[in-house]
């Protein structure tokens, strides 16, 4: 089979990028918790993708990409450095103070992509990627007034790996599908005090480290609409997920689901060494009850854990991105990007969101691709998330003293991959 050809350097960069996922690549929050984009070329134009396909990381945007890389291998490694915290105001119990959470400062999220080309009409690929996540570890445990002990935190990890086939229905038009494979770690600590809004007391804080497995498609459309204009569209579809370890804490006996998220994306080419492109996403976190049921759904008696359990209140996010690539000369091409999102966490929320911030909203991307050779080429890109605080309004519950939590995010990424044409 044409795929096993090269199936030596494939198994070895697939060895490669395990090794690295036992690293701590957590903190992975931008646009909610998921990535901002998939592979370092995406990324360096703010994780435009869906009609921009660039390298073998595209089938994690976009599956009929695929058709579009040729046969190549590209596998890469993020460095992510995020800054995030909160504030307790105004509080009856003694939890006022700034508290931060950055415990754990440093990050890496390995990403491994492959493309082949079977025949004029039929491709296959393979990607590998951290799909989002979410760390805080508070070792000043903002809960220590409640009862709490030891460092407070949560740490949230998804691992992508998505085959892909893509044909080209006609010279125009291309559909694809991935099937995404889903692992997923969760762990929390030091949040004991809310066992007593807990249907499963005993589940809630530090149970160790859980994991769930699942499975769900991607679907994808690219129209070559001219020689300078190409749209696309995406689709994926929900991932069921379980943490049994914490059925007092997530809804539905710990459920927790990855939202369905889709797209659509155009690029243009005004010249030849010049693109412009831009993405819309949604993704749909109100369809999942353990991260959409707010914490007010206590004063129904929605226990934490049970059928309709209370949980982190975070609304849909919608995605705007933006990326310009220019080819400066046959050997250096340059990508810049802007993207913003709506707002996950609603003000009313910010106090059990004190465990997940993930409220960035605006990020600003550059980056590069070198062509050492006419095989081999070097990219990096560096983001930076704005930081962005969401300031409580009615957060804090009078059963837990009211007042106010305000949390904050900002953040930095640093990518580098080789990608490797045959």
């Amino acid at each position: 089979m044409p795929l096993h050809t090269h199936a030596s350097p494939v198994r070895q960069a697939v060895a490669v990028y395990l090794t690295l996922a036992t690293l701590p690549f957590a903190a992975h929050a931008t646009n909610g918790y998921f990535s901002h984009g998939y592979g370092v070329n995406s990324q360096a134009v703010a994780g435009v993708g869906i009609a921009l396909p660039q390298d073998g990381l595209t089938a994690a945007t976009n599956p009929a990409g695929t058709a579009y890389v040729g046969n190549r291998l590209d596998a890469g490694l993020n460095y992510f450095a995020p800054n995030r915290g909160a504030e307790i105001k105004g509080n009856a119990f003694g939890l006022d103070g700034d508290y931060s959470a950055n415990g754990k400062k440093h990050f890496f999220i390995p990403e491994f992509g492959y493309t082949r080309q079977l025949s004029d009409s039929t491709s296959v690929g393979l990607a590998i990627y951290g799909n989002g996540g979410m760390n805080t570890q508070y070792d000043l445990n903002p809960f220590t007034n409640l009862g709490a002990k030891g460092n407070a935190g949560v740490n949230l990890e998804q691992l992508f790996i998505s085959p892909s086939i893509a044909y080209k229905a006609t010279p125009e038009h291309t559909v694809g599908v991935a099937l995404n494979l889903a692992y997923q770690r969760f762990s929390a600590q030091g949040i004991s005090p809310f066992a007593g809004a807990s249907a499963a007391p005993a589940n809630i804080s530090d149970q160790g480290t859980d994991t769930s497995t699942g499975a769900g498609v991607r679907l994808g459309w690219i129209g070559q609409l001219s020689a300078q204009w190409r749209v696309g569209a995406t689709w994926s579809s929900k991932i069921s997920g379980k943490f049994d370890k914490y059925k007092g804490l997530f809804a539905d006996g710990g459920s927790f689901d990855i939202p369905a998220n889709y797209g659509l994306g155009l690029s243009y080419q005004p010249a030849r060494n010049w693109t412009i492109a831009a993405d819309y996403q949604i993704i749909q976190y109100s369809a999942v009850k353990s991260i959409a049921n707010t914490l007010i759904q206590l004063a129904s008696g929605n226990l934490l854990g049970s059928l309709d359990g209370a949980g982190f209140g975070w609304e849909d996010v919608t995605v705007y991105k933006l990326g310009l690539i220019h080819e400066w000369s046959p050997a250096l091409t340059l990508r810049a990007g802007y993207s913003h999102a709506t707002q996950a966490v609603p003000q009313s929320q910010t106090f059990f969101n004190i465990l997940a911030p993930g409220v960035v909203q605006d990020h600003v991307t550059a980056g590069f691709t070198w062509k050492a050779d006419t095989r081999g080429e070097w990219s990096a890109f560096y983001g930076h998330g704005f930081n962005k605080t969401v300031n409580g309004q009615q957060s804090i519950p009078p059963g837990f003293g009211g007042g106010e939590a305000n949390v904050h995010l900002k953040e930095d990424i640093l990518g580098v991959s080789y990608g490797w044409k045959f």
